[in-house]
């Protein structure tokens, strides 16, 4: 496996270990593209993943990386996860504090000069920081200023103006900054990794009338797959035999189970709770809702949001800056008489506190856990730009029919003219009871307890209803157009279905689509988030939408819409509001692309709602708008929370230089904690609701 190469021009991904800044992800990419049989890279460092196009073997890539003892894994190989205390550079760390902790015993016993106190400092730094100096003086020579570099040039300056013991705790809190930062993202990543630990990795396949356990690789689209009580799907497909009830929530992040039977469709990860089923494979491995989940996750944690993009600016200025400060640190007071020593020690501190690490990692870390977070309870966000743009919006637009209702009519009333009420639905199920259209679904439903007669001589009339014979009488079922000529009730509201025979009418069905559960209690959630304006648009007649509008609680309704009105509308809503755009990711399609955010809800697996919008929810709950808003607000508040301490921090600990308090391990100190800060801030996004 070690050897294993890609052919030139072909792609192979593989996993990384130890990848722990975003400057050695770039020295390691740099790195990669100077191997000669390699076409292309494409390093993703938040989720630890690099695509190489060309040839380049295992030991070529580790060894780019040797500098950061990066470790390359085949994609479809795990990773071993290795305990912080069992890392080599975090056991080095601790070495390097306990010689540290040995050489201020010494300091304080023996005195600071002594050859034992030097010597024990000089074994602190050497074990701590042999890594950094030697990178930092690499990149030195190269003229390639980093955070690296920086420390590189404090120690080094610290241990040539006699300050042994600040050397030391530099070395000593740098690792530990380092550690902490490498820590966090594993942390952040691990959204990825729980995800790709959903699906099984063997799968049981009937063939030739023998039942095989295979690897998920090698079962073909049309394989038989028996899924057994209480296991795990492994793959995407339709149940051919069985009925169960499947626990979805990897997919959609909801765990109430769903009934699937005969005709169902099941997805790859989630939980077999009850009955046997025999499934029919639709998509292989690499296709499964899943991995487009995954794959989905892995490049919108890639994207660089716009605040991050700033911040990436600013740094590229903010490094140079800092060391022509320290330059001047340096060199003007002693021009004017002051002592060298005191200052060239003070021009080291502001090295050091001038690190831009807590800067860098500040956006990175919240992003990648707010989009892990949102993507395991079943909303994809599409990028750190999206997560943005959704804290800002002020109108939300929703289609009707499946996203606003359930897109399932039902039997809403039942009015008798003539007989009794249980003749009437007799009647109505028995001329129904062969028909496959929605409608007709609904009264089904609705007479599923009704003892029904028998019916012949069926026929349908386009555009209008169903007659047939019961009992040597016709009757008929269907709209106004099927009893012309026959006087009927007024009725102004849904759609209606008459009842009768050629002479008269009994009485009629209302069949209305219904709002979703709990829809108007997320519409108060919205407006409490500060959307302004909910409205829905829809195709439907006036009155019918009305009337959903009252139920839903949305603030306006535009009914009798074409779909390019209903684009027209969104383009007009965008002159005065941001606007988001929930829909079923079909029909909606050029409304979705031209709101500031497309919100697709077309149900679990639908793969038009992951290719289409910019976000997209796995499963059919409107709970989840709100908490997307509500965790991008979290998320873009902590951004900024995390950029103000950052530059809070190396301000305050920059203007001690002005009457001379900061020290080397102030400084470094003072970074440390910013960076943990900031750390410790972006990683509260991984708990699920905070308000």
């Amino acid at each position: 496996m070690r050897k294993k190469v890609c052919k030139l021009g072909e792609k192979q991904v593989f996993r990384l270990q130890g990848l722990s800044c975003t400057n050695c992800a770039a020295k390691f990419e740099k790195n990669i593209r100077k191997i000669d049989s390699v076409d292309d890279v494409d390093l993703n460092f938040s989720a630890a993943k690099l695509t190489v196009h060309g040839e380049a073997t295992i030991e070529q890539l580790e060894k780019a990386g040797a500098f950061d003892h990066i470790k390359v894994y085949p994609e479809k190989k795990k990773a071993p996860i290795i305990p912080f205390y069992q890392k080599r550079e975090n056991q080095l760390t601790m070495l390097s504090l306990l010689f540290m902790m040995i050489g201020y015993v010494f300091y304080f016993q023996i005195g600071e000069d002594h050859a034992l106190t030097i010597g024990t400092f000089l074994l602190a730094i050497a074990i701590g920081g042999y890594d950094l100096i030697k990178n930092g003086c690499k990149n030195l020579i190269k003229l390639h200023f980093d955070m690296k570099t920086l420390m590189t040039i404090a120690v080094i300056g610290a241990a040539i103006i006699g300050e042994w013991a600040e050397a030391a705790v530099v070395v000593f809190l740098f690792a530990l900054s380092e550690a902490l930062e490498s820590y966090s993202m594993d942390k952040a990543r691990k959204s990825i990794q729980s995800l790709m630990e959903i699906a099984p990795n063997r799968a049981t396949i009937k063939r030739d009338n023998q039942l095989i356990e295979i690897d998920v690789e090698d079962v073909r689209i049309g394989d038989t797959m028996i899924v057994k009580p209480g296991e795990k799907i492994a793959m995407d497909g339709i149940v051919k035999e069985g009925m169960s009830y499947i626990n979805e929530a990897a997919i959609t992040g909801e765990s109430v189970p769903v009934e699937k039977g005969d005709g169902s469709t099941v997805f790859a990860g989630s939980i077999n709770e009850e009955g046997a089923l025999v499934v029919d494979v639709t998509k292989s491995s690499e296709d499964t809702t899943i991995a487009k989940i995954i794959h989905l996750v892995e490049e919108a944690q890639a994207e660089k949001a716009p605040t991050q993009q700033f911040v990436d600016r600013f740094a590229k200025y903010y490094t140079p800056a800092i060391m022509v400060l320290a330059l001047l640190v340096i060199v003007i007071p002693p021009v004017f008489g002051a002592d060298w020593q005191t200052w060239i020690y003070n021009g080291l501190a502001v090295l050091v506190v001038g690190c831009p690490c807590a800067l860098v990692i500040s956006t990175p870390v919240a992003i990648v856990t707010s989009i892990g977070n949102a993507a395991r309870n079943g909303v994809l966000v599409k990028g750190g730009i999206h997560l943005e743009q959704l804290a800002n919006i002020d109108a939300v637009a929703f289609d009707k029919t499946g996203t606003i209702t359930l897109g399932k009519p039902v039997v809403t009333d039942v009015k008798v003219i003539r007989g009794t009420k249980e003749e009437l639905l007799q009647i109505a199920g028995a001329l129904e009871a062969y028909s496959e259209h929605p409608i007709a679904r609904a009264i089904h439903k609705k007479t599923q307890n009704v003892s029904l007669p028998e019916a012949t001589q069926f026929q349908s009339v386009t555009g209008k209803g169903i007659t047939a014979t019961i009992q040597d009488v016709r009757y008929k079922i269907g709209n106004a157009r099927l009893f012309d000529g026959i006087e009927l009730p007024s009725v102004s509201e849904n759609t209606v279905l008459y009842v009768g025979t050629e002479d008269e009418v009994m009485g009629y069905l209302t069949v209305a689509d219904q709002p979703r559960p709990g829809i108007k209690e997320q519409m108060k959630k919205l407006h409490q988030l500060g959307v302004r304006k909910t409205v829905m648009l829809t195709g439907d007649v006036a009155n019918v939408a009305e009337k959903i509008g009252q139920e839903t609680g949305v603030s306006d309704v535009k009914a009798e819409l074409f779909p390019e009105e209903k684009l027209a509308f969104i383009k007009q809503l965008k002159q005065s509001h941001r606007v988001a755009m929930v829909g079923d990711g079909i029909n909606d399609a050029p409304a979705l692309a031209e709101a500031n955010i497309g919100i697709a809800m077309g149900g679990a697996g639908t793969d038009v709602a992951l290719e289409t919008a910019d976000i997209a929810l796995m499963g059919d709950d409107l709970s989840k708008i709100p908490d997307s808003i509500r965790l991008s607000k979290r998320t873009l508040r902590i951004i900024k929370e995390n950029i103000g301490l950052a530059l809070l921090l190396k301000v305050v600990a920059l203007l001690l230089v002005i009457p001379g308090w900061l020290t080397l391990w102030l400084a470094i100190f003072a970074d440390m904690g910013a960076t943990l800060l900031v750390v410790l801030n972006a990683l509260r996004l991984i708990r699920k609701n905070e308000n």
